[in-house]
C-alpha cells in the first residue's frame, strides 16, 4: 500500500495502528452497529433468502428507532457525496470512513486522504477498496495533529458517542489553525437528540445523536467554528464548518 505523507509534513503514515481504546464505550457497539449487523439482529426476510442486509435498527431506550441504512454506506459515492468531496482539495481525514469508499475516491483524484475506523472489517475493506486507513478511534492519537485542512464526519458520524459538542472539540484539535473545513452531515430535521441504543435486546448499550444543522452550528460556534455553508441534496443535509 502506498503510504500517505502525513498531511504534507513528509512523515509516513502507518499501514496500521495500534488496538484502539475504547473512549467512553461506545466503539464496540458502533462497530457492531455498522459492521456485523447480518449476525447482531434478527434476520430479514431478504437475509434469509441469502440476500445481505441492508440496513440496522437502532433501539432507544426512549423507544425510538434509529435505521441506518447499510446499503448506502457501502455503496460508490453518489452525487452529492460527489459534490461534498470537490471540497476536499488538500488532506483529508474521513471520521469513521467504513469500507472507504470517500478516502477511496479522494485518493483516487489524488487527493491525500487518511480513512479511520474502530472497526477491523471496516479498515480491511477501506484498504482493499484503494484508501489508507488505520484502526483507530478519533479519541486516540492519529497522524498529522493540528495540521488537516480538510476533515470528514459523513453518514452520522457526527452521532459518534452520543456527544457532538465533545467530538468536534476533539476534530478541532486535529485541524489546522487556520482555513481548515470540517464537513459534516447531519439530520435534515431541526432536531438535537440524544440517545441509548442497542442493535438488539442483548446487545451492549451505547451513545448515539442525531443532530440538525441549526443544532450543529449552536454547538460549534463556541468551539471556535464558524458556518460557512449548508446544503441539501436528494433529502440530506451537509453543513461545512470553518475554522
Amino acid at each position: 500500500m502506498t503510504l500517505l505523507e502525513d498531511a504534507g509534513t513528509g512523515m509516513p503514515v502507518p499501514s496500521a495502528g495500534p488496538r484502539h481504546r475504547d473512549a467512553g464505550g461506545w466503539a464496540a457497539g458502533y462497530a457492531r452497529a455498522l459492521w456485523a449487523s447480518a449476525q447482531t439482529q434478527p434476520a430479514a426476510p431478504a437475509a434469509r433468502a441469502g440476500e445481505p442486509a441492508t440496513n440496522v435498527t437502532l433501539y432507544s431506550t426512549t423507544g425510538t428507532r434509529i435505521v441506518l441504512d447499510i446499503a448506502r454506506f457501502t455503496a460508490q459515492p453518489g452525487p452529492a457525496e460527489m459534490e461534498l468531496l470537490d471540497r476536499c482539495v488538500g488532506p483529508t481525514v474521513d471520521i469513521g470512513c467504513g469500507p472507504g469508499r470517500l478516502a477511496a475516491e479522494l485518493a483516487a483524484r489524488g487527493i491525500p486522504a487518511l480513512g479511520i475506523d474502530v472497526s477491523p472489517v471496516a479498515v480491511l475493506l477501506a484498504r482493499a477498496a484503494g484508501a489508507t486507513a488505520l484502526r483507530r478511534s478519533i479519541f486516540d492519537r492519529l497522524p498529522g495533529e493540528g495540521r488537516w485542512p480538510h476533515a470528514l464526519l459523513i453518514d452520522g458520524n457526527i452521532g459518534i458517542g452520543g456527544d457532538p459538542a465533545a467530538l468536534l472539540r476533539r476534530v478541532r484539535k486535529l485541524l489546522r489553525p487556520a482555513d481548515a473545513q470540517l464537513l459534516v452531515e447531519t439530520e435534515s430535521a431541526d432536531i438535537d437528540e440524544f440517545h441509548r441504543v442497542r442493535i438488539d435486546a442483548c446487545g451492549p448499550e451505547f451513545g448515539w445523536a442525531r443532530i440538525g444543522a441549526p443544532a450543529l452550528a449552536a454547538q460549534a460556534e463556541p468551539l471556535g467554528y464558524h458556518t460557512k455553508s449548508v446544503w441539501h441534496r436528494n433529502g440530506r443535509c451537509f453543513t461545512v464548518l470553518g475554522v
